[in-house]
C-alpha cells in the first residue's frame, strides 16, 4: 500500500481475523489495522494523515520517505571492481550503481518511479 509517498506493509492475523500493518519507510512507528481491505486502506491513510498532523502540531518536519541519497560501505576490492565496471560501461560510478540497482529491483517485480534518469548521472 502506498499513500503520500509512505509505504505500508500488511499481514493477516488469522487468529484475530484482522489485517494489520506498519509503515516501513519511516523510523517512527506508525501502525494500522482493519477487518476488511477497505477498513485497512482507510486506517493506513488515517495513520499517515495523523502522523503528518502530529508533526505539524509539534512544529517538526515530517520524515521524508526517501531522500534519494544513501551511503554504502563495501570492501575496497568490490569498490575497485564496481568502478572498473562503470568505466567499461562509459558511465559514472553513480550512474552505473543506479542502473544496476534499478535492474535488480525490476527483476523482483517492484515498481520504480524514476523521475529523470539523467539527474542520477
Amino acid at each position: 500500500m502506498e499513500y503520500k509517498g509512505y509505504i505500508g506493509n500488511v499481514e493477516f492475523d488469522d487468529k484475530a481475523g484482522i489485517f494489520h500493518g506498519d509503515v516501513i519507510n519511516l523510523r517512527d512507528v506508525v501502525t494500522f489495522q482493519g477487518e476488511t481491505v477497505e477498513q485497512l486502506r482507510k486506517a493506513f491513510q488515517d495513520s499517515i494523515d495523523d502522523y503528518l498532523d502530529f508533526c505539524s502540531e509539534r512544529g517538526e518536519t515530517p520524515e521524508k520517505p526517501y531522500s534519494g541519497k544513501f551511503m554504502v560501505r563495501v570492501e575496497p576490492e568490490l569498490h575497485k571492481a564496481v568502478a572498473v565496471c562503470a568505466k567499461l560501461s562509459h558511465k559514472s560510478l553513480n550512474a552505473w550503481i543506479h542502473d544496476t540497482l534499478e535492474t535488480s529491483v525490476k527483476k523482483e517485480n517492484l515498481q520504480v518511479n524514476s523521475e529523470d534518469p539523467a539527474a542520477h548521472r
